[in-house]
């Protein structure tokens, strides 16, 4: 972005620090091989950003901090969805594929939820507010795909639900550079703070986490 639109944004008010509490909880939204692998239409090679969350779990787990995981899968379910209308090569993410699992190099564990959504926001029309919320948990740290897409869409629906939230910026990741940037950069400037991997290992390992 260029500096005339970062003072743009400063003199408007946005940009400022979201905060971050003692609780926090990791949301890994659609790291799943319908996403990471490119061996798939719907899929890119997200390898650094997958491995980067793999480093930010094993911390998190060592810490006891709640971690959950989403999936997008269908049914007969997707049948006149608006959202299936605009982006049909999502009907590919169909119940029982491979492409709905959970990336393998997560290492998710069984006592990890995996919430199926149906839209992009990890949120909207599922439990996952309620579930943080019963876990004690007062932050959101967000990973997962794509940027402009999903984890956008669950940044936004994190803030609305009272949860302030990070976004580790190796552990995301898009099909493309451009709509990468531009949404990194208006999260950091409306709705999470945008912040490097080893600040959030920092914030896990060093600070009340847990």
């Amino acid at each position: 972005m260029t500096d005339e639109t970062r003072r743009r944004y400063d003199q408007a008010g946005f940009g400022r620090p979201a905060g971050r509490g003692s609780r926090p909880g990791v949301v890994v939204v659609d790291f799943t091989l319908g996403f990471t692998d490119p061996r798939y239409d719907t899929g890119a090679d997200l390898t650094d950003q997958v491995l980067a969350t793999a480093r930010l779990l094993d911390a998190a787990r060592e810490r006891g901090v709640f971690v959950a995981f989403t999936t997008i899968s269908y049914d007969s379910d997707a049948e006149g969805l608006p959202w299936v209308n605009k982006a049909p090569g999502m009907l590919a993410l169909r119940s029982g594929s491979a492409l709905v699992d959970v990336d393998p190099r997560l290492a998710r564990r069984p006592t990890e939820p995996v919430v199926v959504k149906k839209g992009p926001s990890a949120f909207f029309g599922t439990n996952l507010a309620s579930m943080l919320t019963a876990h004690g948990v007062d932050t959101v740290i967000l990973c997962g795909a794509t940027t402009s897409g999903c984890v956008r869409a669950s940044v936004v629906d994190a803030v609305q639900s009272g949860f302030p939230t990070l976004v580790p910026r190796e552990c995301v990741g898009d099909r493309a550079q451009g709509p990468h940037e531009a949404n990194l950069f208006d999260i950091d400037q409306k709705y999470g703070d945008v912040i490097s991997l080893e600040e959030t290992l920092g914030y896990l390992v060093k600070g009340d986490a847990g």
